[in-house]
């Protein structure tokens, strides 16, 4: 095959071959020049929807940076028996887009914590910390005192409107964790993973928070043995020891969850067929624990046990929506992250195509007019899509064009990861093996136990009111701010009241033992005569 000089000859052979599969109407001028048109059509035609969002749907593709949604689009079309390359993702139909910005406060490249943090408390902080500022440092309590900020879903929860939680991994994971805890440490899922010096300094576990923080509605994903005391049996996997309860201070927290909600009708179920039972239009509170830790992989879902991503934002849009002020829902595609990181594109991609469909589900039941959409991912991976592959070529397959090594490589690949394996200065024979295998890990240029995250740019894709809001380039922490401002809820509240005056300039004042938004006017005004009064003479 191609070796240095002979590159350029391969190249062009594999050009004149390729172009023999191009679909007769592409070959045609016009065809790419009306499609053009239409779409040039539809931008011009586009007009600014400048209502309040009586909801926001906030979708997170963990992981999901730009490679992963180009490559995921190309495999659902495949998957579709398309050749992929044309096929449009639900989340490609979002008409603004813009990037986000995704280092820490401390790292270049930030880690979930840190990025959940910003997006949904609208302040970047430091690596592993979950809504706390930057004030605070990773693991120790004493710092997290008096340096927590609150979240979008605080926020909606506190302007009357119904929250949840929609997650593939467990609930007190970093993402979801951050819309409802404050925490040094990203790792104190319950009080057997805190050290004793943080418990003597008062603070408390992720799960414990998840009961006592805000009053969430609907809670879905997995983290049963985070929830239940030392040893107790998981009811899905008696014999599995792994499963079991971790909890150290004998609490079980399911149980105290459904005793907070006496008077209401709140369900806690653990697989599909109570699940299915529960009934949106008469369910005021729903906590659904899938599995002990994180769900599973889509690809290795049991549909008898467990729901699609779709079928839980399903559900827990119809139970939010009842709320006459509107719903704040986090969904978040989790397992795209951990496949990445296990090197196993294949995985990461399914997850993704899964994780747009339930995007396509709370299209379906929201309308444009009056729920804010925003699709976006926390920070991408070292995932590369190289090599000349031929149009409609499996996009878990190997490129046609060997390297200089004569060895064949696939079209995705890894910077780092548990896929390197050069033995002996040389790197594995891959003509005889199924990439496309769900458990297949691509080669990677720099042994590392567990793949990286990487550092590059986001994109942040949104529709429905004040959608226009995110476009350009912008600090990730901007999201939960956009997002609230369209909805009216947190401190900038001017969307809906039309005031003028600059945010920044309003405070927040004790007012009778509870909190009320005094306006910058007003608040110079007061401020002034308090100077005054106490001005020496």
């Amino acid at each position: 095959m191609a070796l240095n000089g002979a590159l350029v000859p391969a190249l062009v052979l594999l050009v004149a071959f390729g172009s023999s599969g191009a679909k007769v109407e592409e070959e045609n001028p016009e065809f790419w020049r009306s499609r053009a048109q239409r779409t040039l059509q539809s931008a011009l035609d586009r007009k600014l929807n400048t209502n309040v969002a009586k909801n926001i749907l906030f979708f997170l593709g963990d992981g999901m940076g730009i490679t992963t949604i180009t490559a995921a689009r190309i495999l659902k079309g495949q998957l579709e028996n398309k050749t992929g390359e044309e096929t449009v993702m639900t989340m490609d139909t979002f008409p603004n887009v813009g990037l986000a910005k995704t280092y820490s406060v401390d790292f270049q490249i930030a880690d979930s914590a840190a990025t959940a943090t910003a997006y949904l408390c609208g302040v970047k902080t430091n690596l592993n910390t979950i809504g706390v500022s930057a004030a605070a440092r990773n693991g120790v309590c004493k710092t997290q005192k008096g340096n927590e900020v609150t979240s979008i879903l605080k926020w909606a929860k506190d302007a009357g409107k119904s929250v949840g939680i929609v997650t593939t991994t467990r609930v007190q994971h970093a993402t979801p964790a951050t819309s409802y805890a404050h925490s040094a440490s990203r790792k104190w899922y319950s009080d057997a993973d805190m050290p004793a010096a943080a418990k003597r300094d008062g603070c408390t576990d992720i799960s414990s928070q998840l009961l006592k923080n805000t009053d969430v509605d609907v809670i879905i994903g997995g983290g049963r043995k985070y929830m239940t005391p030392w040893g107790v049996k998981d009811p899905e996997y008696p014999k599995d020891y792994a499963s079991r309860g971790k909890r150290r201070d004998g609490r079980n927290l399911i149980d105290e969850w459904q005793s907070l909600k006496t008077g209401k009708v709140a369900h806690y179920v653990w697989n599909r067929t109570d699940f299915n039972a529960v009934d949106p239009e008469t369910t005021d509170y729903l906590m659904a624990l899938f599995e002990p830790g994180d769900l599973r992989f889509e690809a290795e879902r049991d549909p008898n046990m467990d729901p699609s991503i779709a079928e839980t934002t399903e559900k827990a849009i119809r139970i939010l929506q009842k709320n006459p002020k509107g719903f704040f829902l986090l969904v978040e595609g989790g397992r795209i992250d951990q496949a990445h990181h296990a090197g196993r594109a294949s995985m990461a991609l399914h997850e993704t195509v899964a994780f747009d469909h339930a995007i396509a589900k709370g299209l379906e039941l929201t309308a444009e007019h009056d729920t804010l959409t925003v699709v976006m991912a926390d920070h991408s991976h070292p995932v590369t899509f190289n090599g000349y592959p031929f149009r409609g070529q499996s996009i878990l397959g190997k490129s046609p064009l060997w390297a200089t090594d004569v060895l064949p490589y696939t079209t995705l690949m890894y910077g780092n990861g548990p896929g390197h394996k050069i033995t002996n200065g040389t790197r594995p024979d891959i003509r005889n093996v199924n990439t496309q295998a769900k458990d297949y890990v691509q080669l990677a240029a720099v042994p590392t136990k567990s793949a990286t995250h990487s550092g590059e740019d986001v994109a942040v894709l949104a529709r429905g009111p004040m959608a226009h809001l995110f476009q350009g380039v912008n600090e990730q922490s901007y999201v939960a701010h956009a997002m609230a401002y369209a909805a009216c809820v947190g401190a900038d509240v001017r969307h809906c009241r039309g005031l003028p005056e600059d945010p920044a300039v309003q405070s927040t004042v004790a007012v009778g033992g509870g909190a009320a938004a005094v306006g910058g006017g007003a608040l110079a005004v007061l401020l002034g005569a308090l100077l005054a009064l106490e001005a020496p003479v």
